[in-house]
């Protein structure tokens, strides 16, 4: 076999390397939030479906940002911004390496932890989120409503119905003072 004959054998290998390699890139950007660096919903659901089958001390959290819609309307995108990404960075630090976190849209965050007792507890994540944002010489409020639902709580342990009684959670948080839903 010449060498132009084995060159032209390789090209086609060539390009679907290049091509898969792209593809590659571009799903897991798809599983990537661009603004926060978290999981999107599809890429964190898969993952925290496998940890809750696994861990039986497994946490799901639900956080929802409280009045977001103030911070764009009075300072602007890019302030609403810097308050998604210090929202995420805040998830991710109280997770740790116990967990993993997600933006499930807009102002909309998850996370699942395997092992509750290696984070700082919930009060400490209530506290962390509800610091201000400092954005362009502005502080920011920043208030979130946290509702978690615990595996063992489950009669079935499925994401499915974690994610339901953590929302169920937020919302009872949310319509009755947030602050004093800490169990």
């Amino acid at each position: 076999m010449d060498a132009y004959t084995l060159a032209a054998a390789g090209l086609p290998a060539l390009g679907w390397a290049l091509h898969g390699g792209l593809l590659s890139r571009r799903l897991a950007t798809a599983r990537r939030d661009p603004l926060t660096g978290l999981h999107t919903r599809a890429g964190w659901t898969t993952r925290a479906d496998h940890l809750l089958s696994k861990h039986p001390n497994a946490l799901v959290l639900l956080v929802d940002l409280d009045d977001f819609k103030a911070v764009n309307d009075t300072h602007g995108h890019a302030a609403g911004d810097a308050v998604l990404t210090a929202t995420a960075d805040r998830l991710t630090t109280w997770c740790g390496r116990h967990g993993i976190a997600a933006r499930l849209g807009g102002d909309e965050f998850a996370a699942i932890v395997t092992d509750p007792a290696c984070t700082p507890g919930l009060f400490a994540l209530r506290v962390a989120l509800d610091e201000p944002v400092e954005h362009q010489g502005h502080v920011l409020p920043v208030s979130a409503s946290v509702g978690h639902c615990h595996r063992d709580h489950l009669p079935v342990p499925s994401l499915t119905d974690a994610l339901s009684a953590a929302d169920a959670a937020m919302y009872a948080a949310k319509g009755h003072g947030r602050r004093n839903n800490t169990r």
